[in-house]
């Protein structure tokens, strides 16, 4: 595959058995975790317009590379066992949650794309053609970091990578609300609380994937 900033990437089907074991153990237990914390958040409450059930699981190797550590169209995630970010049960929750959130923006007409993508390049406008890591920080929705790079969210030649910042905020969301549903609080500030940027994409997100559901209080 063409794996952008990766370089070309050679991958093969690799049953999660033996070596591999572990990770058929945490692809099931973060599906499981998911679909907990949909009934969790949504009880008794308008159901999001968000699938999270209902999808295929292909598990492959990536050879003399560990990238990507998954990527999903069409309802199928593909998990590459090789991963560098697949490294405990805890982080494949949030790979699989950041899969997740492609497949549903790309059936909801690309939705990223369109309502994204003004905000996300000013804030790259607004850092210069080398952002720093010091500039994006503020407005970066998670802490995934590319090695010897950048912020995931805003690592270019990565495909359309509004895409990705989309993503990253969708598991923002996850993580958000998943410490209120635990704790009645957050440890950190909120995400939307941040830059104006912030705020009015994560107004949208939720509006159009989670029925505003937002545990969160205002800012």
């Amino acid at each position: 595959m063409d794996g952008g900033f990766r370089g070309t990437i050679h991958l093969v089907p690799q049953l999660p058995i033996q070596g591999y074991r572990k990770h058929l153990s945490w692809v099931a237990e973060g599906a499981q975790s998911i679909d907990q914390f949909f009934g969790k958040l949504f009880a008794n409450q308008p159901a999001p317009s968000y699938r999270w059930r209902a999808l295929q699981f292909r598990f492959v190797r990536s050879v003399n590379k560990h990238r990507p550590s998954a990527y999903a169209l069409d309802w199928t995630v593909e998990y590459n066992v090789e991963g560098s970010l697949n490294l405990n049960a805890a982080a494949v929750r949030e790979t699989l949650f950041h899969e997740l959130f492609h497949v549903n923006d790309e059936a909801h007409g690309e939705w990223s794309a369109a309502h994204l993508r003004r905000d996300y390049a000013a804030i790259l406008a607004k850092c210069g053609t080398h952002p720093t890591v010091k500039c994006l920080t503020p407005y970066a929705p998670n802490d995934t970091m590319v090695r010897g790079g950048t912020f995931y969210a805003f690592q270019q030649n990565n495909g359309d990578t509004v895409h990705e910042y989309a993503a990253e905020l969708a598991v923002r969301y996850f993580k958000e609300q998943s410490e209120m549903l635990r704790a009645g609080k957050l440890s950190k500030k909120a995400f939307k609380c941040g830059p104006a940027e912030n705020a009015r994409a994560w107004s949208g997100i939720i509006g159009e994937f989670f029925s505003g559901r937002d545990l969160v209080p205002p800012c």
